[in-house]
């Protein structure tokens, strides 16, 4: 993967609207609202003796029953696999156009990782450049589908009720001192067909969408959806016929604070986005 942002962010079409140290905040310990929380008795030494003994003894069991086999399990109690997810060492794919990774294998791995990188792509801020869009819709769309396809994009990107409501100028540019956020975060793939000269892949994933920065009233937030792409081989690569939206399923939140837009306009300009292959 790689770690340039190569469209120019990512979010999702429907909505419309890719790696650093990591510190995790631990919710704060609770407190008596009414006053000076009270003192928790202490244990004694033996009852902390026997406590101890107790869970070395759990621990030991666990780990020997990890050397044994367990119980076979009938087939409806398996969780799903994988596999569709699960990383193969495959190499990514060299070649770009327009910035966007192309030819990937005439397999599921290759359909995949296809639908993913142009996923990002159609869900990124160069969606709402003329010049970005339209070369972004060539290079994704089967040939026989680009006039239409980019009629109707263009035809979207350009209403300007719906620029002005999200923001943008009429050349879906953002106000001074602002910056646009429009970036797809995939999550995982589903191989719903496959016959090798056409596929259909889901792709889950969340989005992040908005105007960063100090006076913003759409500040960045995040959605999820899941796409699903129609892929025809064609000319030895995939290329996308057609695909749909539709919401979530979205995770509950966490209780975190959100971002300042000092700090939300910081991690999207130096945090790039991700091209994607497996």
């Amino acid at each position: 993967m790689s770690n340039d942002d190569q469209y120019g962010g990512g979010g999702s079409h429907g909505e419309v609207g890719g790696t650093g140290q990591t510190r995790t905040r631990l919710p704060d310990s609770p407190s008596d609202s009414y006053g000076t929380p009270r003192r928790t008795p202490r244990a004694s030494r033996g009852l902390v003796t026997v406590v101890g003994v107790v869970v070395l003894l759990i621990a030991a069991i666990a780990f020997a029953n990890q050397s044994q086999d367990p119980p076979p399990n009938p087939a409806s109690d398996k969780p799903p696999t994988g596999n569709a997810t699960n990383p193969t060492g495959t190499s990514p794919v060299t070649t770009k156009t327009a910035g966007i990774p192309k030819g990937f294998a005439r397999d599921e791995q290759g359909a995949q990782s296809a639908a993913t990188n142009y996923a990002v792509a159609l869900g990124s801020d160069g969606m709402f450049d003329a010049a970005r869009r339209r070369a972004i819709v060539q290079a994704v769309y089967a040939p026989d589908t680009v006039a239409a396809q980019q009629a109707e994009l263009d035809r979207l990107y350009s209403d300007q009720g719906f620029l002005a409501r999200i923001g943008l100028d009429t050349g879906g540019k953002a106000p001074k001192g602002l910056l646009f956020v429009s970036r797809m975060n995939p999550v995982g793939t589903k191989v719903e067909r496959f016959d090798g000269d056409s596929a259909s892949i889901s792709i889950w994933s969340s989005s992040l969408f908005g105007l960063a920065g100090e006076g913003s009233k759409t500040p960045v937030s995040e959605g999820w959806y899941t796409n699903t792409f129609e892929l025809r081989w064609i000319n030895g690569d995939w290329w996308v016929s057609s695909f749909t939206q539709k919401d979530g399923p979205a995770p509950v939140g966490r209780d975190q604070r959100a971002a300042s837009a000092e700090d939300m306009t910081a991690a999207v300009t130096q945090f790039g986005g991700l091209t994607y292959a497996r």
